[in-house]
């Protein structure tokens, strides 16, 4: 359902895109690669972009990084401090034997050791695999098995669970481990072939001679979910530093001054380009907090540190509406300026609400982990439509497609596409090129496998993943506006739609909610919903069956797992659980 109304919110900061539509009209990607100072006479290295170059400059002693434990610990780290320690983790690496293009997985906390490991290993010329640390055994034999990482860095607390799947990995040739305990009765026996991190590090130079790259050469890798079969690795290049760079600076409208907090974890594609790479190739200040999701923690993580840019999942923000406005108040985020999410379509409400509460209009972000950058998105100098994903960033063309590549005209439901040519696009699926052309199987064409329509002012619409739009009595249902409509109930946080087949109709709509606090589960509850959709979308949209739950499964990265949610409706096969949230 497209929203007429419009949300601009004035700052006095000026936005780094001051023009959506003359960026649209000159902007090339060679400008970013530029403005990068990139030469690729020699060789390029994204670590050299976003890290050594600021330490060999005015920017060596600025904060880099605001890191705080979840103890409540804070440390920080200059430009030059993560140059130095990164040079000691490549060294530390290839004294252990890694080369260029061998695969090195980091499976750690967000401490401060996950992101000085990943600059590291970006130096040598290794490819980079960020794991989640909540990954069960299973999950992380499947990752490092198929990619044949090399070496594996972890930490005490996590080394068991690779111990149990250690003897199904051949490849694997040593297992790095922070933080153990030293010595005596009551030190931490090492297996063969696990080595100590601070006594490797230790042993190793501050300076490093850092690996020439091409910028087609691969330089990290991430596993995404499927439905029944296993994980599949996206691999990425150096060239996506292009993409990452000019992103980050128009989108994110990072700038000098900010101090910004992408909440997401490396393990998920959003922690690695704009919780690592992103940011630091602007030269901006960052913060990481090692915690879990707390209101009263994060607000106060923020007023400490004074965050003014702040980037994270619609999950997060619907939790911390449910939490009210009491712990919001408790502390001063006044610095706060700009708020972007990532993750799922963005509900209406929530950016109403964050209006309310902050003040400030939050920017919904689209994007993939196979296109590496965001791609669709809203701009701080641009009206937000609420429930619309926003307009392409300059240099990418998207669509509305049907089955043949041709393209559709507004106000039509289709494929979601884009044209390849922009500089983070996915190289390959690791070992599984049938896969990869998956993608592209459409001529001309990258299908992202998501349905969608575009307005006549060229403003995107999610309807849906191409297998969850429900078809009930010949309607076409997207579950995400369905889902968006409940939500708006007063009883309601929470909101999972699937389609349950039905003899007469097709399918039906199922939802699965989350109730506010002080609302109790009943059928008058159950009718009222209903009554409220019918009159919000219409009589075919409406859910005929409600179930009332403690929480809709996610995976880490907020999505809602629709296709569990049927599954175990239907009685199916769960399929691949690893990226499944806590």
């Amino acid at each position: 359902m497209t929203m007429k109304k419009e949300i601009l919110k004035n700052n006095k900061t000026q936005p780094n895109l001051k023009d959506y539509a003359v960026a649209c009209k000159e902007f090339r990607w060679e400008d970013a690669e530029n403005e990068l100072g990139l030469s690729t006479k020699d060789g390029i290295n994204i670590a050299t972009s976003a890290i050594d170059t600021h330490a060999a400059s005015w920017r060596k002693n600025k904060v880099a990084l605001y890191w705080e434990g979840a103890d409540g610990g804070c440390k920080e780290y200059s430009f030059g401090d993560l140059q130095r320690e990164s040079n000691r983790v490549g060294n530390m690496l290839r004294s252990l034997g890694v080369r260029k293009g061998d695969r090195v997985f980091v499976f750690l906390p967000r401490i401060p050791e996950l992101f000085i490991s990943i600059i590291g290993i970006a130096k040598i010329g290794a490819v980079a695999g960020p794991m989640f640390s909540a990954f069960g055994p299973e999950a992380i034999r499947d990752r490092l098995k198929d990619s044949g990482a090399k070496v594996l860095i972890t930490d005490s607390s996590l080394r068991e669970r690779v111990h149990q799947v250690w003897d199904e990995l051949p490849d694997l040739k040593t297992v790095v481990v922070t933080r153990t305990v030293e010595g005596g009765g009551g030190g931490e026996k090492l297996w063969k072939r696990e080595v100590r991190y601070e006594e490797e590090i230790e042993k190793e130079s501050h300076h490093m001679t850092v690996e020439p790259m091409s910028l087609d050469d691969p330089f990290y890798m991430l596993y995404t979910s499927g439905t029944t079969g296993k994980p599949k690795g996206v691999v990425h290049v150096h060239h996506d530093m292009i993409s990452h760079y000019i992103t980050t600076k128009w989108v994110l409208d990072l700038q000098e001054e900010d101090v910004y907090w992408c909440s997401a974890d490396p393990g998920w594609v959003t922690g690695t380009v704009y919780g690592l790479w992103g940011p630091w190739l602007n030269g901006i200040s960052q913060v990481v907090f090692e915690g879990r999701y707390d209101a009263e923690r994060w607000y106060a993580v923020m007023e400490r540190h004074g965050v003014t840019v702040w980037y994270t999942a619609p999950t997060a923000l619907r939790m911390l509406m449910r939490a009210g406005d009491g712990p919001v108040k408790k502390c001063d985020i006044s610095a706060l300026r700009y708020i972007c999410s990532v993750g799922e379509p963005l509900n209406p409400e929530v950016i109403r609400w964050g209006m309310d509460v902050y003040g400030l209009c939050i920017h919904d972000t689209w994007w993939q982990t196979e296109t590496g950058a965001i791609m669709i998105t809203n701009y701080p100098s641009m009206p937000v439509r609420p429930g619309s994903m926003g307009r392409p960033f300059p240099g990418v063309k998207a669509a509305i497609i049907d089955a043949q590549g041709r393209e559709l005209p507004p106000g039509s439901s289709g494929i979601l596409a884009l044209k390849p040519g922009w500089p983070s696009i996915m190289r390959s699926i690791w070992k599984d090129k049938e896969r990869y052309d998956e993608y592209f199987k459409i001529p001309g064409w990258y299908t992202t496998g998501d349905t969608a329509h575009m307005d006549t002012d060229g403003y995107f619409w999610f309807i849906g993943r191409a297998d969850d739009v429900i078809m009930t009595a010949g309607h076409r249902v997207g579950p995400f506006e369905v889902e968006s409509a409940l939500v708006e109930h007063r009883a309601v946080v929470e909101a999972g739609v699937i389609g349950k087949p039905d003899p007469d109709r097709g399918q039906i709509i199922k939802a699965f909610l989350v109730l506010r606090e002080g609302f109790n589960p009943s059928d008058e509850l159950k009718e009222d919903i209903k009554e409220f959709i019918k009159h919000r979308l219409s009589g075919h949209a409406y859910p005929k069956e409600i179930d009332f739950c403690e929480s809709v499964p996610k995976t880490r990265s907020g999505k809602i797992m629709r296709r569990l949610l049927k599954a175990r409706e239907l009685g199916l096969p769960e399929g691949d659980l690893s990226t499944l949230e806590d």
